[in-house]
């Protein structure tokens, strides 16, 4: 009889017992703004924002609403505008270019290789397109950081980094997030630590960090952050820059902080599940695994395999016999946008070319999320199930 999983691929773990007590101490005492505390008391924003930006070895943090508020934000603190063109990943979700279109600006879209990352040598040709480049490090993988931040330096490029996928993860040693003027992170629930919502920015830029602040809501109220520049750098900016509040709150933040001491012992959880569907899948026929480089450290809490050059309909029989077993799989090739599945086309606001390495890469590509409720053995198991349903379409084209 043929196997069938019984699990979740959306229930998260429970938020850990620390973050529960943190979370109703800031409900007992009902001081939920980040700036209203209690004389001589520091808020939880702030504390948070002290120790992401230690965690991280950054100078700076701001902790705001969400992931894509702190997209958008960044975009504005390094000057992005009306009309402006911004370059950006093929291979990306929605948030991304939508950050983008959200300050009048316009996405150029850089082609994908089948590593799943941003093509270096569509970036070098079109790095005289744009003076800003928003990398998205999709589903977790990262480019060749060295080599893309020598291209972007010698265009004169400022790099924003969306580390939703790679909070935790490094190249060649450097953390990401680190490597170009600004690095956005998400704690939406599906993410690597969860607040429902809620997202981070860091930055060893004195004016960009002021200008974050400024935009997040702050009002004169900078003084109140432990992450941020002094207030002669707030004084150079604070008449000029739009408050477009965007704050976090303590509640969010008291979750956030036990769930980030603990973040490294959580990323080696995720690769170990990583690792037995990469090992349960490797040698699928017509099945390619996403071989992660050397260099990379990574945080495998979504999973990735391509069936390169399939017909859409053997594509879609394979989803439909694995979704049968119980292992739901996501599609980055169906036609029209589902769930979170859109592509570089699907973003009609964006005047784009076509594609067509990234069309064939995009039509491919085959996503599964990697919750930590799920054990070694569950991974076996629904790699057993990927093979089998896979193999099976495959052997019968």
């Amino acid at each position: 009889m043929s196997e069938i999983f019984s699990g979740s691929f959306t229930q998260q773990e429970p938020i850990p017992e620390d973050a529960i007590e943190a979370a109703l101490a800031v409900l007992r005492h009902g001081r939920l703004h980040r700036y209203n505390v209690a004389a001589g008391e520091v808020g939880e924003v702030a504390l948070l924002e002290q120790e992401f930006a230690a965690q991280m070895g950054a100078r700076y943090c701001l902790a705001v609403a969400s992931g894509g508020y702190a997209l958008a934000t960044a975009l504005r603190a390094v000057g992005v505008g009306h009309s402006d063109t911004v370059l950006t990943n093929a291979f990306t979700l929605a948030p991304v270019p939508g950050a983008i279109a959200a300050v009048g600006a316009r996405p150029v879209f850089v082609e994908v290789t089948e590593d799943l990352t941003i093509d270096l040598e569509d970036l070098a040709a079109k790095a005289r397109q744009a003076k800003v480049l928003m990398l998205s490090h999709m589903r977790g993988h990262l480019c060749d950081m060295d080599r893309l931040m020598e291209i972007c330096d010698a265009a004169g490029i400022t790099v924003i980094e969306d580390c939703a996928h790679t909070m935790g993860a490094s190249w060649n040693g450097v953390k990401s997030g680190r490597h170009g003027a600004i690095g956005c992170y998400s704690c939406q629930t599906y993410k690597h630590v969860n607040a429902g919502e809620g997202g981070l920015l860091i930055t060893d830029d004195e004016e960009i960090a002021a200008r974050a602040i400024m935009l997040s809501g702050s009002y004169m109220l900078y003084g109140r952050h432990l992450a941020a520049p002094g207030p002669e750098v707030f004084e150079r900016v604070k008449y000029e820059t739009p408050n477009i509040s965007g704050r976090m709150d303590n509640l969010r933040a008291a979750i956030l902080r036990p769930q980030l001491r603990n973040l490294d012992a959580q990323v080696a959880r995720w690769n170990e599940r990583y690792r037995t569907l990469e090992d349960g899948l490797r040698g699928t026929p017509g099945l390619t695994v996403v071989e992660r480089p050397a260099a990379e450290v990574y945080v495998g809490s979504s999973f990735q395999f391509l069936l390169l050059d399939w017909a859409e309909g053997a594509v879609q029989a394979v989803l439909d016999r694995c979704a049968a077993r119980g292992v739901e799989l996501k599609w980055f090739g169906v036609p029209e946008p589902v769930a979170f599945t859109s592509r570089y086309d699907s973003w009609r606001y964006a005047d784009t070319p076509r594609l067509p390495q990234s069309d064939r890469i995009l039509a491919g590509i085959i996503d599964m999320r990697v919750p930590l409720t799920f054990s070694l053995e569950d991974c076996a198991q629904i790699a057993r199930i990927i093979r089998a349903e896979a193999s099976a379409v495959y052997q019968s084209g």
